[in-house]
């Protein structure tokens, strides 16, 4: 009976030990995240890649079933910077119905070079066009990071004002940066270039990630008639996960499902930082709040 009692109380409290080597993996993640986002800024001079909406430029939608995007990008590629093409699906057939081209050129020279390649005329009825100026992509984007930035700033504010604590606070604002910075490694690192919407979805990322944070907190620090510190954490990690694991499992069926390009994106964007927020919030936060209650004899 000895020897049993022994044993539960090692499972019980194994997390005692190793709790600050699981707080490494979100760190760690967030160390190289940023050094990563460093190198691509000194290479671009942004923290992105962006596409025309974000840059200026043209883009053109041929309504074509037969158009090869591959080859038609391999004979463009050498005619415009940041170039991109991609093929447009049926949702339930899974066909080709057209082709996106997006460049950093003027509309006509972009439909006219396009129109030598494929060897066709397009018109109203078989294409589109749509051009955004670079001054006007430029103020929408620092615009749209400036929003970014101030809701980051009023997030930090809103939880010090509900806890009131600095440690717990500040534990919550690394979750959420570790959340955005490595999720925006890893959109860099997969080479996507970041729209409008991309950058909204970063927006609804900080909100993903707080939710989470702020469970685990206040579980933690206001519930202490609920039971043990080591329970506590497990009920609050038991619902976040939940709700997290919930999702991205809708994200991932809203990514495979759309075929819209922008919508894509968007549901790409939040599905990683949904992935990276298990890290952030269950190892690091989770780690942070553990020597906190420690230190303060929170049982």
């Amino acid at each position: 009976m000895e020897i049993q009692g022994s044993n539960l109380a090692e499972k019980k409290h194994w997390y005692d030990r190793y709790y600050w080597a699981l707080f490494l993996v979100p760190f760690l993640l967030l160390v190289l995240s940023i050094i990563y986002i460093g190198s691509v800024y000194a290479k671009t001079g942004d923290i992105m890649y962006k596409d025309v909406t974000l840059t200026g430029g043209t883009t053109l939608t041929i309504l074509n079933s037969t158009l090869n995007a591959a080859e038609l990008e391999k004979n463009l590629q050498g005619k415009y910077k940041d170039l991109v093409v991609r093929s447009l699906t049926d949702i339930r057939t899974g066909e080709q119905t057209a082709v996106t081209i997006e460049a950093q050129a003027e509309p006509e020279q972009l439909k006219k070079d396009v129109e030598s390649t494929i060897n066709i005329k397009l018109d109203e009825e078989t294409s589109s066009i749509e051009f955004t100026g670079s001054i006007l992509s430029k103020s929408f984007y620092s615009e749209l990071l400036r929003a970014v930035l101030l809701a980051f700033l009023f997030m930090a504010i809103t939880v010090f004002i509900i806890f009131k604590l600095p440690v717990p606070s500040l534990a919550v604002i690394f979750a959420a940066v570790t959340d955005i910075g490595v999720t925006l490694a890893t959109v860099d690192l997969l080479g996507i270039r970041v729209s409008t919407a991309g950058i909204a979805a970063f927006l609804m990322l900080i909100g993903y990630s707080v939710d989470t944070d702020v469970l685990l907190t206040t579980r933690v620090l206001r519930r202490k008639e609920t039971g043990p510190l080591i329970d506590r954490m497990k009920s609050a990690m038991k619902t976040g996960l939940t709700m997290t694991l919930t999702g991205i499992a809708a994200m991932l069926v809203a990514y495979l499902i759309f075929q819209s390009p922008v919508l894509k994106q968007v549901f790409l964007i939040i599905l990683i930082g949904l992935v990276v927020d298990i890290f952030a919030t269950w190892l690091g936060n989770t780690a942070i709040l553990k020597w906190y209650c420690d230190k303060k004899n929170i049982q």
